[in-house]
């Protein structure tokens, strides 16, 4: 038997898949606390204690592949020039790196814009601005002012490729640590975002490991790959895609709902699919990843429901109202609360769903009219999901909670929002085994195995 072990050192636990590579199966699972502030040794070994004993013996692994989102994930800072043009674009590059954005910055940074920034702690700074022969002096002020400032991490320059050397000089005449890359939007109007997630991903793997810790249990696996949203990115992108030898699923979407934020990825052009419809604004990425911070199903509970509205969301869980407020006081209050009974389980999928349809609401473009000299115009701003003819659901509250068709129902196309572009007739399929991870991990060393073992475990959801 061969065999892979698949690590996600999460911020909560260390997860484990172990695979049968010929038989594309889970053999095992295991779990341990994530001890990443002390030694993450101790809960690594806790994990493979657990799977162990859940199969009987550990195998002699050949592949032993690991992500992180430890320690609260790879935190990031994006420095742009205009917010819509190149700030934009690095945001799109930082969240397809698997990062989590927690400031984005535009036009020059002021004195208090680099408290900020220092404030935020960043794990890595990603400064574009400027297209190619463009404007070289915004980013060049702001490598001279964080050369100045107290921010330690490393500084991914992807701006004005004329300005990139200049822009680097600086920094590192400050002991700053810097990696150049290609300019994340070389001409008006154009991303390219790829070398810069390749860039991100590179300097997660050579100094952000280290700084999480997660070196030290370096004996017990071969390498950390990525981080942890961008290895179900990947994996994602394999499913869609398929490999020279196995078609995949086509275009399609992911939508993760967690504690503390609900992520959807998307894997199709998004290109207008209704006739006279002009896109508008940037291109978006063909890979493209959001990350809805207010829409966690414990750290924010609260936003979804003020969002959703509590009436809303007690007569979709079919509680009384007074009731659903007393079961958000309680979730709000102990985020580690799982359903203790058939109204908190109602409750719960009414939140996901809730969630779900904000996130994917957002993630997906809309139409609107514009009035031109020709007369009224359908303009497309974001992107078109309509044809996405696949929705995988992935998560804690989907795996567990029961209702997964009526809360993935909430991301397809809405007949009273027809200005929302959404997917409207998808298959529904189910992460239930929670292996998307392991198959964006798989992926780098055997892509044939990993989509035979990612599609064998996309598990199709009956309506409830």
């Amino acid at each position: 038997m061969t065999t892979a072990l698949l690590i996600d050192f999460g911020s909560t636990f260390t997860k484990l898949r172990a695979v049968d590579l010929e038989k594309a199966s889970i053999i095992g699972a295991g779990q341990g606390p994530s001890t990443v502030t002390t030694d993450v040794t101790e809960g690594l070994t806790a994990a493979l204690g657990d799977l162990e004993a859940h199969i009987g013996g550990l195998p002699d692994f050949k592949h032993r592949l690991a992500c992180s989102s430890a320690a609260g994930g790879l935190k990031m800072v994006t420095v742009g020039l205009v917010r819509e043009l190149t700030a934009e674009a690095a945001r799109q590059a930082a969240l397809g790196a698997g990062a989590k954005l927690t400031g984005a910055f535009s036009y020059g940074l002021t004195a208090g814009d680099i408290v900020e920034v220092e404030a935020h702690a960043p794990d890595i700074i990603l400064l574009a601005g400027g297209t190619d022969g463009g404007n070289a002096d915004v980013i060049l002020e702001n490598a001279a002012k964080l050369a100045k400032s107290a921010v330690a991490c490393p500084i991914v320059v992807a701006g004005n490729r004329e300005a990139a050397d200049e822009a680097a000089r600086l920094l590192r005449s400050a002991d700053k640590p810097v990696t150049i890359t290609e300019n994340v939007m070389p001409e008006f109007g154009e991303l390219n975002v790829e070398p810069a997630r390749a860039a991100i991903r590179d300097v997660f793997i050579d100094r952000i490991v280290h700084a999480k810790g997660i070196d030290r249990a370096a004996e017990m696996f071969d390498a950390v790959l990525m981080p942890t949203p961008a290895a179900v990115l990947d994996g994602a992108k394999l499913l869609s895609e398929g490999t020279k030898e196995k078609s995949g699923l086509g275009p399609l979407l992911v939508i993760d709902v967690g504690g503390a934020t609900t992520d959807v990825h998307s894997v199709c052009l998004g290109e207008p699919t209704m006739e006279g419809v002009i896109a508008h604004g940037l291109p978006e990425p063909y890979l493209k990843r959001t990350v809805e911070g207010d829409l966690g199903m414990r750290h924010n509970a609260a936003a979804i429901v003020e969002a959703a509205g509590l009436e809303a969301v007690a007569e979709e869980a079919g509680v009384p109202l007074e009731r659903a407020g007393e079961i958000l006081e309680t979730v709000t209050g102990d985020v580690e609360r799982l359903p203790e009974d058939e109204d908190e389980t109602r409750f719960d999928r009414a939140l996901a769903r809730a969630a779900v349809d904000a996130a994917v609401t957002r993630h997906a473009g809309s139409l609107s009219i514009v009035q031109t000299v020709s007369g009224p115009v359908s303009m497309q701003t974001g992107k078109d999901l309509s044809a996405v003819e696949t929705v995988i659901g992935t998560g804690g509250v989907l795996a567990h909670g029961g209702g997964a068709h009526a809360v993935l129902s909430a991301a397809l196309a809405d007949a009273a929002q027809p200005q929302n572009l959404k997917p409207k007739t998808p298959k529904l399929l189910l992460d239930s085994d929670y292996v998307l991870y392991a198959c964006g991990l798989l992926a780098a060393v055997d892509v044939d195995a990993a989509l035979t073992f990612g599609l064998a475990h996309m598990h199709p959801v009956d309506e409830d």
